[in-house]
């Protein structure tokens, strides 16, 4: 049994930023969250309130990122990634990143009709999470 939110429901967020030291030092002060690295890379941190993990910190670096300002992005729970990504498709919306893996995740990233970005995400068990690295 999973503790994953059903399908359609807000289920994460990420603060991607240039700055994740001065991002860290504001939320603690802030809402008292502290900071774990990510296993799954160097440039992500997992933020937690207590003992619950309440979003996550990403350091935005290379040419990737150049003239995106630093945002906070949500994800929308599915337990059909693929499906969705191709639901979504056809009803306008634009893949800004196919699928991948991330962890025991597999996140797209998409805009929206109205030209906003979402992410996607599903979780995946243990044996499925061998994919394409994030």
């Amino acid at each position: 049994m999973s503790c994953f939110p059903p399908t359609g429901v807000f289920c994460w967020n990420e603060l991607l930023t240039r700055d994740v030291d001065a991002a860290k030092a504001h939320y603690a002060a802030v809402f008292g969250w502290t900071y774990e690295p990510s296993p799954d890379g160097p440039c992500y941190w997992v933020a937690s309130l207590g003992s619950t993990p309440v979003a996550g910190l990403f350091q935005m670096e290379g040419e990737a990122f150049e003239g995106i300002p630093p945002h906070w992005l949500s994800y929308i729970a599915t337990d059909a990634l693929e499906a969705t990504v191709a639901t979504m498709e056809a009803n306008g919306s634009i893949v800004l990143r196919p699928p991948f893996q991330a962890g025991p995740f597999r996140i797209a990233l998409m805009k929206d009709v109205t030209g906003a970005a979402i992410g996607l995400t599903q979780m995946v068990s243990a044996g499925e999470a061998g994919g394409e690295p994030g």
